[in-house]
């Protein structure tokens, strides 16, 4: 009975620790990037949060302050508007290159369509967000013209 329990606390561990080190795919990633932007359970409405831990778990290391640290921006990068009514997101992987992944996420905010293409690493973390871009600009320029 002693093993049992010691399994089923280990395997409770590895589970967390795979939970914390990022995602497995990278659909499953830019789909969790969008579980956050839901009309459902209010932490889960707020948009991606810009706390620390959630930076370690979407996004690449260089990318993980500039996500955490405060500003004003104008709008959400990530749904390209202040505010949200997003349609069904549609995920695809439009290429593999090298050592990274585009995905294209296409959704509808507020009856506006709107395209997104993630570049993601997979490293030892698991699957991380590199960068974001849209037809204009990046995640990454985005957040640089706005820190205080």
């Amino acid at each position: 009975m002693r093993e049992l329990t010691g399994i089923v606390a280990l395997c409770a561990g590895l589970g967390l620790a795979a939970a914390e080190a990022g995602f497995r795919s990278p659909e499953s990633l830019v789909r969790n990037v969008y579980a956050h932007y839901g009309q459902g359970a209010p932490e889960l409405s707020k948009g991606l949060p810009r706390d620390g831990t959630t930076a370690r778990q979407f996004f690449d290391f260089p990318l993980r302050k500039a996500w955490s640290t405060p500003r004003a921006e104008p709008y959400d990068f990530l749904v390209q508007s202040p505010s949200w009514k997003l349609g069904p997101v549609a995920i695809a992987v439009a290429r593999r290159q090298y050592d990274k992944t585009y995905v294209a996420a296409n959704f509808d905010n507020h009856g506006r369509r709107v395209t997104l293409n993630f570049i993601l690493v997979n490293g030892p973390e698991g699957w991380l967000i590199t960068d974001v871009e849209s037809s204009h600009d990046s995640l990454r320029m985005f957040l640089e013209q706005f820190r205080n």
